[in-house]
């Protein structure tokens, strides 16, 4: 019968054979990890290879994601379908095996993780979404919803601020089904962590509220299995659990040093390794015993089989539930979402209010939220700026898990970022809100969201210089055109309470992708339209005003400049001149459209283009070229009341019609 260190040894020789072929990767952290992920996935961790996406499955993060090797060996040994080949494929082209774990390739893979911390407050939203779902549709005799989110992480993880951001928040909330491991190796890129990093890490932790297990050897099985029964005993903290480990542990010469960390041994290193580890088999040669050993999927599948039979008693006696359950779990939108939506809309147009799209926003909110219990919101101490709550709107806290907002504090990249577990746990449609100034703070988490194409809806109010006295430092001048060029995200910035109704529709039903809801803090006028201008709304660009068929220019406008757009049109329009205004809330929905719909909006025959928004001017150049007048503002903002700060930049009518008038003789 093999031993727990020869079972561990296999993830070890995996590890270094693959960074050593790819010539490329990090394999001191798998190697240190080893023990530790055996005992959890030997002795604890609940999945099922034949199925990754097990609705009750346990979640395994690897925050420290350089650490990749560790979770492909994992997934290889148990079963899952990730075969030897793409394991020799490491860091290849197309593999499922990418350089860090990617959500969407390998089955199994939880959440992308890489940039440091990520993935930790990943599993802060997952233990989060679990908790708040299993209050919601957990029976007594049926506890449909009942797993554990566990998550490695290195020093790394959490030298980086989003770790404090997302700990402290999840300690205040008594998140009890979060474990995290800390690999504690004290070694980074730079080498020996003593010269920057010396917190106490468990002091740190208790002051969060964490249930802290100190000073476990982690390769010690005994002690690490242990350490994982105290964790799991605790329903009323999270848990953090210490572990010293050695850096490439097996290595005769690079363990405990950062030359394990980021390259590959180097065959001469491995082969010391291999007679120091009594691993006699060649590279990628795993025999069958350790196969056996590790394979998960008959016990899997029994969990599951055991789960569904709860499941469909659960079923029969909460049919209504059982119902709902299933339909949130896979992500699908009421039967009758459709018609909720466009009466919405249409009753928005009816009323004409001109008002604050912020207040249009929480209008939305209110309207779809009622008909969508999967919506989950949330503010970084912004609420009343933002306007993301609503009368239904119940204070998630430790003591009272049947609710659907949560207050963040001032945490902007954490709150992105457990938003994107929420997202990824699956149930749950999650928004929240700040400034779009401080996007800047979540940007990474934004991003992140993009690229692993999850339904995650970021509102930034306050969106422009009218936001007035709070001055350049809240000011968003950049912000919207620099989230418009990040890949898969979609950039709404409506103009009146229409456009913003509809921008909340879309992102309600964008399943492939984020969408960052910009809106402002002044009140905009309504702007009257027809059932056809109202359907083109979705298409991200349509035609406002039409001077006609041929028109002698086009203003493209978004947001508080479009009413400025449609003034000046207007009278130009009534002195015999042919100016069209386009208003272009979402410029990536209006990307995605046909050149047939692209070419009626915006015609070739017609370059005499100008762009109006309060932002950076650069963006607009693909729509208006080299030859249009954009105007906006290219420099940071100015305190002063608003009014005074749109006259300063020349964001004003008369100024339209000025540029409008020498493009026009």
């Amino acid at each position: 019968m093999l031993t727990r260190h020869e079972l561990a040894n296999a993830i070890r020789a995996l590890s270094m054979d693959a960074v050593q072929r790819a010539n490329s990767g990090h394999p001191g952290a798998p190697m240190g990890m080893a023990d530790i992920a055996e005992v959890l996935w030997n002795d604890f961790l609940k999945h099922n290879p034949s199925n990754p996406n097990w609705d009750n499955r346990d979640r395994f993060i690897i925050s420290n994601g350089h650490g990749s090797m560790l979770i492909y060996a994992l997934l290889h040994l148990s079963g899952y379908d990730l075969p030897i080949d793409e394991i020799k494929q490491f860091r290849q082209l197309h593999s499922k095996t990418p350089g860090h774990p990617e959500h969407g390739y390998a089955p199994g893979i939880e959440t992308t993780t890489g940039p440091l911390g990520q993935g930790l407050a990943n599993a802060v939203g997952m233990a989060l979404a679990e908790s708040v779902l299993a209050a919601k549709f957990n029976k007594d005799g049926f506890e449909i919803v009942n797993h554990h989110t566990y998550v490695t992480v290195g020093d790394g993880c959490l030298m980086e601020g989003i770790s404090h951001e997302a700990c402290s928040l999840a300690g205040t909330l008594g998140l009890g089904k979060l474990i995290t491991i800390y690999d504690s190796n004290q070694i980074s890129i730079d080498g020996d962590v003593a010269g920057w990093f010396t917190e106490d890490v468990a002091a740190r932790f208790e002051a969060y509220g964490w249930h802290v297990i100190r000073d476990i050897d982690g390769h010690d099985a005994e002690a690490i299995k242990k350490a994982l029964e105290l964790a799991k005993a605790n329903a009323k903290q999270p848990s953090l659990i210490c572990c010293n480990t050695v850096i490439g542990w097996g290595s005769p010469n690079k363990e405990g040093k950062e030359s394990s960390h980021g390259a590959p041994l180097g065959d001469d290193e491995i082969k010391l390794t291999r007679e120091r580890l009594g691993w006699k088999h060649d590279a990628f040669v795993i025999p069958d015993e350790y196969y056996s050993a590790w394979d998960a999927k008959q016990q899997g599948q029994e969990l599951e089989a055991q789960w569904q039979k709860i499941f469909a008693a659960y079923a029969t006696s909460y049919p209504e539930l059982a119902a709902e359950y299933k339909r949130r779990m896979s992500g699908e939108l009421p039967d009758d979402w459709a018609e909720i939506a466009k009466d919405y809309i249409a009753t928005t147009n009816e009323k004409a209010e001109s008002i604050a799209s912020r207040k249009a926003s929480q209008n939305a909110i209110e309207a779809f939220a009622k008909h969508l219990p999967e919506m989950i919101g949330g503010s970084a101490d912004l609420t009343g700026s933002n306007l993301t709550n609503w009368s239904g709107s119940v204070l998630i806290s430790k003591d009272n898990r049947n609710g659907n907002y949560i207050s963040y504090g001032v945490r902007e990249f954490a709150m992105a970022a457990i938003n994107n577990g929420i997202a990824l746990h699956a149930g749950f449609i999650p928004y929240s809100g700040t400034f779009l100034m401080f996007s800047e703070y979540a940007r990474n988490a934004l991003r992140m969201s993009a690229l692993m194409k999850l339904q995650n809806i970021f509102v930034f109010t306050h969106d422009s210089i009218g936001l007035g006295e709070d001055g350049p430092t809240h000011q968003a001048v950049e912000q919207a055109a620099t989230l418009r060029l990040m890949p898969n995200m979609a950039v709404w910035r409506p103009c009146d309470a229409v456009e913003s109704a509809v921008a909340w529709q879309i992102a309600l039903e964008r399943k492939d992708g984020p969408s960052s809801l910009l809106f402002s803090r002044q009140a905009l006028a309504h702007m009257p339209r027809d059932s056809s201008q109202i359907n083109n709304i979705a298409r991200g660009g349509y035609i406002l005003i039409e001077g006609s068929d041929n028109p002698d220019a086009i203003i493209i406008a978004t947001g508080s400049e479009v009413e400025m757009a449609v003034n000046a049109a207007t009278q130009f329009n009534e002195q015999g001149k042919s100016v069209r205004v386009v208003s272009m809330p979402c410029t990536f929905a209006f990307d995605l459209q046909d050149d047939t719909y692209k070419e009626s909006v915006l015609p070739n025959s017609c370059r005499k283009r100008i762009a109006v928004e309060a932002g950076v001017t650069d963006y607009w150049r693909k729509y208006i070229g080299l030859d249009g007048i954009a105007l906006g503002v290219d420099t940071f903002g100015e305190s002063a009341p608003a009014k005074e700060v749109f006259e300063y930049f020349d964001l004003t009518e008369n100024h339209l019609k000025e540029e409008l008038n020498d493009l026009l003789a």
